[in-house]
């Protein structure tokens, strides 16, 4: 399929939303309240090989979903190979943009070992935020990655997938609040997705979702966690621990301000 069918085929997919109900709305897309958020094209341009259009469209309509206004945005396609692009802030570990099937993304390599490797990444933001990103591994043998998403700086909430231990958790600073079973998919994308929104004054909601790209999100959350402490402001980040000892690939990095 050529990318001006794709292109068709994404704007009839849209029309529903965009004008107020004509026609059914699909039970893949978000409700009305969410803002949709649109990522580029050529991932499912790229996917078309692999799966399903539908799918794909289906699992990149709105990776920032219940967000208003994107605060940032980096698919890496224009990033210099080899380089951390100059708005993040390196905390561990040797990332840099790496082209990958003929696409680009943000790589920490498989060695060496540096337990902890993170990036900085958007504005400083406490709450009502969202962050969303797609990150990629394999493992080897009996070995298997971690990898995470988080906000509110370094010592703040991370989503991490545990592929080893066959979980999904929520991190607060080095101390895990809230953990899930979830079954990771070696060499496969995986979708992320973290918020933080306040509930009622000196109460907060950490969200977190993760799914296989190419499948339809899940309308509820994967994991929750109440926080009933005072948040501190601190950029998004995205962590990685290559113990498989293979590259671990982000993509797609998104902030957006909840509604």
């Amino acid at each position: 399929m050529n990318e001006e069918a794709l292109t068709a085929e994404t704007r009839r997919r849209r029309e529903p939303q965009e004008t107020g109900g004509r026609g059914a709305a699909s039970p893949h897309l978000p409700s009305t309240r969410t803002t949709l958020v649109f990522l580029p094209r050529r991932l499912c341009v790229s996917a078309v090989k692999g799966i399903a259009l539908a799918a794909c469209l289906a699992g990149l309509t709105s990776l920032a979903a219940d967000g208003g206004k994107t605060l940032y945005q980096a698919d890496f396609s224009k990033a210099e190979i080899g380089k951390l692009p100059d708005d993040m802030l390196l905390l561990d570990g040797a990332f840099a943009v790496v082209e990958v099937n003929g696409d680009k993304a943000l790589q920490l390599p498989g060695a060496p070992l540096a337990e902890g490797s993170g990036v900085l990444f958007g504005p400083t933001e406490s709450m009502n935020v969202a962050a969303s990103a797609r990150i990629h591994s394999t493992k080897k043998g009996r070995r298997e990655p971690a990898f995470a998403l988080g906000l509110n700086g370094n010592a703040g909430y991370k989503l991490q997938v545990s592929a080893a231990k066959r979980l999904i958790e929520i991190y607060k600073g080095e101390e895990v609040i809230a953990k899930e079973p979830f079954t990771w998919e070696s060499g496969s994308w995986t979708m992320l997705k973290i918020q933080i929104r306040q509930v009622k004054e000196g109460e907060f909601a950490v969200e977190g979702k993760a799914w296989k790209q190419g499948t339809t999100e899940p309308e509820k959350w994967t994991i929750t966690h109440t926080e009933k402490s005072e948040l501190i402001p601190g950029r998004a980040s995205i962590w990685g621990n290559p113990f498989a000892g293979t590259p671990i690939d982000f993509d797609d990095l998104m902030v957006a301000a909840l509604k």
